[in-house]
């Protein structure tokens, strides 16, 4: 167990002073809450990057927030240069808060605040170490995730954990719609952390050695299913890569993003995964998947269109009954 109330480590008088590190639009609430709560001395986010029409340069999610609150911000390419950690010792802030930084941090920076680095993780830890904890606990099937607020070790997401908050991952819960739940728990956490910090009350537990398991970065090859897979499992993983970076199935009729599915009744024979079974009720197109299940499609996306219903995707396509969906016409 760390304790933060050493003797080594003088009592807060103050307002906790804090410089903030983080970059994607997950991090924008634990940033407000902050600046509302804390005395923030500055931000560091990753720099500007070339995107949208024309590839303009365009600031993270955290740079823009930074500038909306009126909080000085940097962007280092990396925090391993001598200049940069310099910089950071001459803010004299008690302690640093990193969410969703994207990227490491040096022994040397670690060391530099007195009461450590507190990160906000989205998971249990210690399951989904990693780049895409919210993804891997949706398409694991996981029937719960949550924070953890730890002190910040050199190891992926090692050290030990503060604060913890769990929440139920429901059977159509997509990633984008767990991301805004714990974007929101994890500003209310490290809140609740940080107060603990500030009245010398705060205890770090070290992680336990089981059951830990990483969440390695989603690739392009991640993002195709398969359709000779159970629907459930394909049901999970469309849910885990909406909206980003999207589930899409290679098709005799060029590449679908499925956007919304789930399982739908397979009886009757065995049919080839694949083969378009017809319409639901409710309008969604049903296709045999692996191990005689199947699966209803409610919502996809044909490359370079917008998102359209199932059924109005078909009645713009030559597809019937007892057709393969993903075989050569």
């Amino acid at each position: 167990m760390t304790d933060l109330a050493r003797p080594d480590r003088p009592n807060i008088a103050d307002k906790l002073s804090v410089i903030f590190m983080g970059s994607p639009d997950f991090a924008v609430p634990s940033l407000k809450r902050l600046a509302e709560r804390y005395d923030v001395k500055a931000v560091f986010t990753q720099p500007p990057r070339k995107s949208g029409r024309g590839l303009k340069l365009r600031p993270t999610a955290i740079g823009a927030a930074a500038e909306q609150l009126g909080l000085p911000c940097y962007w280092p390419e990396t925090l391993n240069a001598a200049d940069t950690q310099d910089q950071l010792a001459a803010f004299k802030a008690d302690l640093f808060v990193v969410v969703a930084y994207g990227l490491l941090l040096p022994q040397a920076v670690l060391d530099i605040p007195v009461y450590g680095c507190v990160n906000g993780h989205a998971s249990l830890l210690p399951r989904w170490r990693g780049a895409a904890p919210i993804q891997r606990a949706i398409e694991a099937g996981d029937s719960r995730t949550g924070i953890s607020t730890m002190l910040m070790q050199k190891g992926l997401d090692t050290g030990p954990v503060f604060d913890t908050r769990q929440t139920e991952i429901t059977e159509d819960m997509t990633a984008g719609e767990l991301h805004d739940i714990l974007a929101d728990q994890t500003a209310d956490l490290l809140c609740v952390t940080l107060d603990k910090i500030s009245a010398g009350e705060a205890q770090a537990v070290a992680q336990p050695e089981e059951g830990v398991s990483y969440a390695h970065k989603i690739s392009s090859a991640d993002s195709q299913i398969h359709l000779d897979q159970p629907a459930d499992t394909l049901q999970r993983k469309i849910n885990a890569y909406t909206p980003y970076p999207g589930a899409f199935v290679e098709t005799s009729f060029g590449r679908l993003k499925l956007i919304q599915a789930r399982p739908a009744d397979a009886a009757g024979q065995p049919m080839p995964p694949g083969q378009f079974c017809g319409l639901s009720d409710e309008g969604g197109l049903i296709l045999a998947c692996g191990q005689n299940t199947a699966l209803e499609v409610a919502w996809l996306q044909p490359a370079g269109k917008k998102a359209m219903t199932a059924r109005a995707w078909l009645n713009g396509h030559s597809l019937c009954p007892g057709q393969s969906l993903t075989d050569p016409k």
